[in-house]
């Protein structure tokens, strides 16, 4: 054993060095002392999260992160104040992510098997549904279009209906098997839709920034690929409103259900934010025309920004002004509303495991309503459980059995021990989490002021460009030499210079400066305007932009641009009379100069050998 550990420590001396200020790379960074020891403390027990058994210390716990989390993005969680959210801890945000969508297919397919096992039975239900009219006089369109909300109602008011009609336990349990016949999981899509032929399958809009996680989610739930809706985005990289109001608009027309729209609130590459505002007002009035789909945010990335806007007293949402003290831009108008609006969003993603600076693996998935866990559990609770009623239990006690409410099974209680302790030491709000998401921001800032300065100062042997503002704490930028107006080789060059910030297996890992990342603006996936601007910035034939390489020499598919996460808190500290943002500023000013010294000594830009492309002389 000693020897394995003794190898396994030599190893990890070479580890990515998140705990460092000189990784301004991924979205990572040091983690916060609390969640760090109340995981080591946990982790020595094993507690398995699946259920109370499992985890009587930490199921409460989890439980109660995810009410913190709710309280954060501005859900209700007073059983008192109306309709409650709830939440719990996932392996990250994909699993978040695909927990999305199957919540938004189980409840928005229910009011039709339902409609049906009531026809099988020869029942009906009165004054049910938004326009509380009896359940057989709605058609299979307007059923389907139902809200959240209508059909977690729909739902209350069958068991009211039934425990008054006194209907005899085995009726009961009979009505209950024709619906989970009936429904689209019983049935499956293909004999769903076959019976259902004026219904055609679902489509789930995402922008076309969104996480990869999306195209997952349809395969795994079986919707298919094709009913993957892509929105074209802006110059900021957000999602178009227009683009998706027509969307909206189209399919409304043509009568083709939308299972949910999502929102992206801090995408992984570039952090933006899209309108959820926006968004919203669409699906509202949407909705009033008897048209509905569920919003879904995936604020994997920026879901705790949203700390920065909630005051620590009453949790109210802070006026702009207040966010904005101490920052030079922040939040735009834009950004604020969208954040504003998160509150009224069906269900959010979000990564405690990301600028939540908690250890890995610890993701979030919260919904606003609690009512659609009935539609998911796995005892399936559509009716009445004779032998269990859950409907006079403490919020607690209802999901004390976690497992049945989720798409994975076992867990690690730890992570819940770590996210409820952090949470617990520094509160969701602006006086205290919000703080640490604040100078992330104010780096960004002066990083963007940095780089601005380093641009001007090299303007005459590179162009250094920034393709869209950075609104939060991530900062992308592409280098070009002067008088170069070949993608490729603009590519090629960025690459070389980034030689020397990427972590590297073979090299030790103490001889880095500094470590970064990349990203790519790829064809097709960027506005045509936006790459317009952005190569004629950098003073690139946009004709060597395309999306079928046919010339390696000059032609690429994608933009290069180095990509920096500013998430150490950190970074403005000084060592030696030095912030680190303008040592890495220095630094990358280093390696420019070095690389354009070396295209000078070997004849500028050119290929080691002919019939050699850039890349492949790397």
């Amino acid at each position: 054993m000693r020897q394995e550990l003794q190898e396994l420590s030599a190893e990890l001396k070479n580890a990515a060095p998140f705990y460092s200020p000189r990784y301004i790379g991924h979205m990572n960074s040091d983690l916060l002392l609390p969640g760090v020891i109340a995981e080591f403390m946990t982790m020595m027990y094993n507690p398995n999260n699946v259920a109370a058994e499992a985890g009587p210390a930490t199921v409460p716990r989890e439980l109660e992160v995810g009410w913190q989390l709710a309280r954060m993005f501005g859900y209700n969680t007073d059983p008192e104040k109306g309709t409650t959210a709830w939440g719990h801890l996932t392996s990250g945000g994909t699993i978040a992510n695909y927990e999305g969508i199957w919540n938004f297919r189980e409840v928005k397919f229910y009011p039709i098997a339902l409609a049906e096992a009531a026809g099988v039975m020869g029942i009906d239900f009165e004054a049910v549904g938004p326009e509380q009219r009896k359940l057989s006089e709605y058609s299979k369109w307007a059923l389907v279009n139902f809200s959240i909300a209508d059909t977690v109602d729909l739902l209350a008011s069958v068991k009211r209906q039934i425990s008054a009609s006194g209907m005899k336990p085995k009726e009961v349990k009979q009505f209950k098997g024709i619906i989970d016949r009936e429904t689209l999981v019983g049935l499956g899509a293909a004999d769903f839709f076959g019976k259902h032929r004026e219904i055609k399958p679902p489509k789930v809009i995402v922008p076309i920034t969104a996480h990869y996680s999306w195209d997952k989610s349809l395969k795994v739930l079986g919707l298919g690929l094709n009913n993957l809706v892509l929105v074209k985005t802006d110059k900021k990289m957000c999602l178009r409103i227009d683009h998706f109001e027509e969307l909206i608009d189209t399919f409304e027309n043509e009568q083709i259900p939308v299972l949910g729209a999502v929102g992206v609130l801090g995408s992984t590459e570039f952090s933006t934010i899209d309108p959820i505002d926006e968004m919203l007002e669409i699906r509202e009035d949407a909705y009033d025309r008897g048209f509905y789909f569920g919003l879904h945010i995936d604020a994997a990335w920026g879901g705790y920004m949203c700390s920065l806007f909630r005051r620590e007293e009453t949790n109210q949402f802070c006026e702009r002004e207040e966010v904005h003290e101490d920052l030079s831009y922040f939040p735009s108008q834009e950004i604020y509303d969208a954040f504003k609006a998160v509150a009224d969003s069906d269900s959010i993603t979000v990564d405690p495991h990301k600028l939540g600076y908690l250890p890995y693996p610890c993701g979030a998935f919260v919904a606003r309503n609690m009512g659609v866990i009935d539609f998911i559990s796995q005892k399936a609770s559509y009716l009445y459980d004779i032998k269990d009623d859950r409907s006079h239990k403490s919020q607690v006690e209802k999901l004390i059995n976690l497992g049945q409410f989720i798409l994975e099974g076992s867990k690690p209680g730890a992570a819940a021990a770590a996210a409820y302790v952090t949470h617990r030491v520094v509160p969701l709000n602006k006086h205290h989490f919000g703080r640490l998401v604040k100078v992330t921001i104010k780096q960004c800032e002066y990083f963007y002021k940095k780089i601005t300065t380093l641009a001007n100062e090299l303007d005459k042997k590179v162009l250094i460009k920034i393709p869209f503002f950075p609104e939060t704490n991530i900062i992308c930028f592409a280098v070009n030499v002067k008088g170069n107006d070949k993608l490729a080789l603009m590519n090629f060059f960025g690459r070389r210079v980034f030689e020397r910030l990427k972590i590297n297996r073979f090299e030790p890992l103490q001889m880095k400066e500094f470590v970064g990342s990349y990203t790519s603006l790829v064809h097709g996936k960027i506005d045509d305007e936006l790459a317009h601007e952005v190569l004629c910035d950098l003073e690139i034939d946009t004709q060597t932009f395309v999306s079928d390489v046919t010339d390696s020499q000059s032609q690429a598919d994608h933009i290069f641009l180095f990509r920096h996460s500013l998430m150490s808190p950190w970074l403005l500290h000084r060592w030696e009379n030095k912030n680190y943002i303008d040592r890495y500023i220095d630094y990358l000013k280093e390696l420019i100069e070095a690389e354009l010294l070396k295209l000078s000594k070997a004849k500028p830009m050119q290929q080691k050998k002919k019939g050699t492309s850039p890349a492949e002389s790397e």
